[in-house]
């Protein structure tokens, strides 16, 4: 089944270089607040195969969404194109793996990760995080029976974001999505 998206009211999207806007801890309040509003979380709806979301209006221009995950689902290794942001576990439980590594963002196809960057953690129940502009991470649903639901907030709105395959220490840039690819 194709993943459920239910269109926002369009926006102006401000420029990557713009001016100020909410820092990660901004968000990281933002988002969690808005994972404790139990009728927006119920309101998303869920699909058995596919990861459904709802775009959000977030903090001083920033882009936020509302993503349900049913079991067993998960992002892939992924950056956010420079933008930094926050999520946080609504319902459910979510485990980010990330890299405590900062990647070159140009010039390069395949690198081999040092030993020890690799970092995991497990979000539920409100609990959430910030990150960096420079953040590579997946998030997974590993439950093999419940849906989760997160909040997750980005400024600048994305640019684009960059997908990449893993094998042990090797990570491989795999492809560059731009917004327009998501409509």
């Amino acid at each position: 089944m194709p993943d459920v998206r239910t269109p926002a009211r369009p926006r102006p999207r401000p420029a990557a270089t713009g001016g100020p806007g909410p820092g990660p801890a901004e968000l990281l309040d933002f988002v969690r607040r808005t994972a404790a509003d139990a009728p927006l979380v119920a309101s998303l709806p869920l699909d058995p195969e596919g990861r459904t979301w709802i775009r959000l209006e977030g903090p001083g221009g920033s882009e936020a969404w509302l993503i349900g995950w049913p079991p067993g689902t998960g992002t892939g290794w992924h950056d956010h194109g420079g933008s930094h942001g926050a999520f946080a576990a609504a319902t459910g439980e979510l485990t980010e793996q990330s890299l405590a590594a900062q990647l070159p963002t140009e010039g390069w196809r395949t690198l081999e990760l040092a030993d020890g960057v690799d970092r995991q953690r497990t979000l539920a129940d409100g609990r959430g995080r910030a990150f960096g502009p420079h953040h590579v991470h997946q998030v997974l649903n590993l439950s093999p029976d419940a849906h989760a639901v997160s909040v997750h907030a980005y400024y600048p709105p994305l640019p684009l974001m960059r997908r990449y395959s893993r094998t042990g220490p090797v990570l491989r840039l795999e492809e560059v999505e731009r917004p327009e690819d998501w409509r």
